[in-house]
C-alpha cells in the first residue's frame, strides 16, 4: 500500500502553521519541506519530526527536500512568498508584483515534474497567483485551486454563530469572491438549522440587531486585525487549507468556495475568484454556479473586476 505524500512550498509562517496542522490532522504519512531558504525547511522538517511520536501515523516521516519531491506527492500545498508587512497599505492585492514572479518561479520548477497532482494555493494576492498557476503552466484542469474564500467563510460563519450563540459548524452559507476587500457576503445561502436568514431572528436567541453591513466588514477586517495585532496570519488559513487537502485525500466531497479561473460562470472569464465548489480526489470536482440576487451578482462582478485590474497590471490578460 502506497503511503500518502504531502509536499509543502513555503515553510514561513504559513507554511510551518500548514505543517503543524497537517500532522495535528494526520493527513499523510509522508511530509516533504520545500522553501528557498534550505536551511529554513531543514529546521521546520527536524523540529517536526520530534514531534511524529505524539501523531496517530505509524512511522510518519518529516523531512526538507526540493522541487523533485513533487514528483510522487499525492498533495502540494504552496504558500511561497512575502505577506503584507506592518505598515504597508492593508490590501493583499498590493503583493501582486512581488508574488507572480514568486510564483511563476515556484510553478516553473514544480512544473518540471507534475502537472496533475492536487495543488493548493494559499499565496497571496490569491486569486491573481491562482490564475497564473492554474492558466500559465499546462497545469491539469480542476486539479490546482486556491483557499480563495474559504477562510473568509469560515470568519463569517464564526461571526454569525456568536450573534446568535449556535455552534458554528451549524451556520451554512458562503463568502464569495476575492480572497480579500471585496469579498461579499452571500446572503441568499445563510442559514442555521434549516432556518433561512431571514426568519433567524425567530429561532435563536440574540443580544443586538442582525446588521449585514458591519457583519461584511467584520469579516474583510477580521484578517487585518489579526495582522496588526500579531504581525502575520496563520493559523485560520493553514486550517482552511489542511481541510481542504483532507477533502483531496479521502475524497469528500465536499462543498466550500475555492477559487478557480471561470469559464462563462455569471458571464465571467479571464479571472480567478471563488464560488461554491465540489472538492474531491480530483481537485475541483465540480464549480456550483448558483442562482444569486441581482446585488449579489453585482458584487460577484465588482470582485472580478477588481482582480482582474490587477491581472491586467501584471500582464496575465489583455
Amino acid at each position: 500500500m502506497k503511503m500518502s505524500k504531502l509536499a509543502i512550498i513555503g515553510l514561513g509562517h504559513v507554511g510551518s502553521a500548514v505543517l503543524t496542522q497537517a500532522m495535528a490532522m494526520n493527513l499523510a504519512a509522508e511530509i516533504v519541506c520545500i522553501d528557498i531558504n534550505e536551511k529554513v525547511a531543514h529546521g521546520e522538517a527536524l523540529d517536526a519530526t520530534h514531534a511524529t511520536p505524539c501523531t496517530y501515523v505509524p512511522g510518519m516521516k518529516v523531512y526538507s527536500g526540493d522541487f523533485s519531491q513533487c514528483k510522487d506527492a499525492d498533495i502540494i500545498i504552496c504558500s511561497g512568498g512575502p505577506s503584507i508587512l506592518p505598515g504597508e497599505k492593508l490590501d493583499r492585492l498590493i503583493l501582486a508584483e512581488r508574488n507572480v514572479k514568486v510564483i511563476g518561479e515556484i510553478m516553473t520548477e514544480v512544473t518540471k515534474y507534475t502537472k496533475n497532482t492536487p495543488f493548493i494555493m494559499i499565496t497571496n494576492p490569491l486569486d491573481v497567483t491562482t490564475y497564473l498557476a492554474a492558466t500559465k503552466f499546462g497545469y491539469e484542469k480542476g486539479k490546482l485551486f486556491g483557499t480563495g474564500t474559504t477562510l473568509e467563510t469560515l470568519r463569517l460563519k464564526r461571526i454569525i454563530a456568536n450573534h446568535y450563540n449556535v455552534d458554528a459548524k451549524d451556520v451554512q452559507g458562503f463568502m464569495l469572491g476575492e480572497h480579500g476587500n471585496s469579498a461579499f457576503p452571500a446572503w441568499s445561502t445563510i442559514s442555521i438549522g434549516g432556518v433561512r436568514l431571514a426568519d433567524l431572528d425567530k429561532y435563536y436567541d440574540h443580544n443586538s440587531d442582525f446588521d449585514k453591513k458591519a457583519m461584511a466588514q467584520e469579516v474583510v477586517n477580521t484578517a487585518y486585525d489579526v495582522l496588526l495585532s500579531k504581525g502575520w496570519t496563520n493559523t485560520g488559513i493553514a486550517m482552511g487549507a489542511c481541510r481542504l487537502a483532507r477533502a483531496v485525500m479521502f475524497n469528500e466531497c465536499c462543498v466550500t468556495p475555492v477559487s478557480t479561473p471561470l469559464e462563462g460562470e455569471y458571464g465571467l472569464t479571464d479571472v480567478a475568484l471563488s464560488l461554491p465548489s465540489i472538492i474531491g480526489a480530483n481537485g475541483v470536482e465540480k464549480r456550483l454556479a448558483i442562482d444569486l440576487p441581482e446585488d449579489e451578482l453585482k458584487a460577484l462582478h465588482f470582485s472580478a473586476e477588481s482582480i482582474k485590474t490587477v491581472l491586467r497590471a501584471n500582464k496575465l490578460i489583455d
